[in-house]
């Protein structure tokens, strides 16, 4: 019989769930930005534990990271609780800073002139007072790549916001910024990305490595 040996560590790719957090009294309603004490309504925390269930489903996590606001802490501390973690606080996963537009009701938002260029034209934005798009992006993402670095060949958690969590999935499909409203990320949804340390596995290569798994009678 041939002898097996396990893959290195460092050939591993590291795993990063990002959790967006929960529903709050104001998704869908008014533009909170990073505006403290908002935090998770009945229905958040509900979606919080259902994450942490399908996450407490995998074998192991080496760590959960959270925004520093409320309703991110709020449903990483549900996933941590689960595993047996503590949270830790990151704060290249807040929320776009969006300045001026802190507070305005959506309805509100969606009539300033700025609104067409936030929805087609997001890498030319800046918002008044706050951050642009792209600043934004590198945030995130660079942040992503000080976890990878800290956790190679490991599952990690990241719990963020919608336009922080599109932004990193754009980078890591390789969509240009500008079209990156056209993501969905969900209350409390989950998304996977593999990253290598040079950078996140194009979607055709992590399909060709899951295939490959799975021809070797693996999950």
């Amino acid at each position: 019989m041939a002898a097996v040996y396990a893959r290195p560590v460092r050939d591993k790719p590291t795993l990063i769930l990002l959790v967006r957090h929960g529903l709050t009294p104001t998704t869908g309603v008014k533009l909170p930005g990073r505006a403290p004490g908002l935090h998770l309504s009945d229905e958040g925390r509900r979606q919080a534990d259902e994450a942490a269930a399908r996450i407490g489903a995998l074998p192991k996590i080496a760590a959960v990271y959270s925004s520093p606001l409320e309703r991110a802490r709020e449903t990483a501390l549900a996933i941590a609780r689960a595993r047996h973690l503590a949270v830790r606080v990151e704060r290249g996963l807040l929320e776009i800073d969006i300045g001026e537009f802190t507070g305005l009701s959506l309805k509100k938002a969606a009539r300033r002139p700025e609104w067409p260029i936030i929805q087609q034209n997001p890498s030319g934005f800046r918002f008044p007072g706050g951050e642009s798009f792209l600043e934004m992006q590198a945030r995130v993402t660079s942040t992503l790549v000080r976890m990878v670095e800290r956790h190679r060949g490991e599952i990690i958690v990241a719990v963020s916001h919608a336009d922080s969590i599109k932004a990193a999935v754009a980078q890591a499909l390789g969509t240009p910024l500008d079209l990156f409203q056209r993501i969905n990320i969900a209350p409390a949804s989950i998304t996977a990305v593999a990253y290598r340390p040079h950078g996140p596995l194009g979607p055709h290569r992590q399909l060709r490595e899951r295939r490959s798994r799975l021809a070797r009678g693996k999950p």
